[in-house]
């Protein structure tokens, strides 16, 4: 047995288990939501999160995505600062992920996207993002609109949606409650129902605006937002 290796697997190990406790998954069940995010067995999602295995290298990126960690510090933990002085000024670096374009819908196309999913017919226009999963066709974007999600969220904001990612404590979704039209909340674990189904609660950030609870009413998720872009400058009316 290779040591080395041993213990690569082992440290790649702790770093997924650090970042979904960050993340406030239950131990009991990561090894499901790995292996529906990811197209693997639960035996083998499990074999990552002890140690016994690390994923393929193409997988490691998005792993590291929806972990909402880097690749390489999924890969390598700690990275040792550049040795190059410090100038006081370079606290950014180049983003050179390739662009791609993705249909920009309206809420209520989004809300028939759990159902049909995208036509490709008449979006409201395109967007770009250099978000990348392993369903690029679940991909769209949406402009916010009214104030439930203020002040994080203001209308006009644009927002990147995958319709493959599963919901996860914490995250921001965008949901349907009976109606065509979608909605955009974040989404708050509570439990689970006597079929060992996850319940939970969509919450505005705004306090003005109602929670809505699954276990109250029929609440469909149809994707996680992965991504944010705000125009700064722009006005809001109150």
């Amino acid at each position: 047995m290779n040591s080395s290796t041993e213990k690569i697997k082992e440290e790649f190990a702790k770093r997924i288990n650090k970042a979904m406790d960050d993340k406030n998954y239950p131990l009991r069940g990561r090894a499901r939501v790995l292996s529906r995010e990811f197209g693997i067995s639960d035996k083998g999602a499990g074999k990552w999160l002890k140690g016994e295995a690390i994923p393929e290298t193409s997988k490691i990126p998005l792993l590291a995505d929806f972990l909402g960690v880097s690749a390489e510090w999924l890969l390598n933990g700690d990275v040792l600062a550049s040795s190059a002085p410090d100038d006081g000024f370079k606290n950014v670096i180049f983003d050179s992920s390739p662009l791609r374009k993705i249909p920009v819908l309206d809420f209520v196309q989004a809300g028939l996207f759990h159902e049909t999913g995208y036509d490709g017919i008449n979006p409201k226009g395109d967007a770009y993002t250099t978000y990348q999963n392993a369903k690029p066709e679940c991909v769209f974007s949406l402009e916010v609109s009214g104030l439930s999600m203020a002040p994080d969220f203001n209308p006009g904001d644009k927002l990147v949606v995958d319709a493959s990612k599963p919901p996860y404590p914490g995250c921001y979704v965008i949901a349907q409650n009976g109606s065509h039209e979608a909605t955009f909340k974040k989404y708050r674990a509570i439990g689970y129902d006597e079929h060992g189904r996850e319940t939970f609660e969509l919450v505005p950030l705004n306090p003005d605006f109602p929670i809505m609870c699954s276990t109250k009413q029929e609440i469909r998720i149809i994707g996680v937002v992965v991504e944010h872009l705000r125009c700064f400058g722009r006005q809001y009316k109150s």
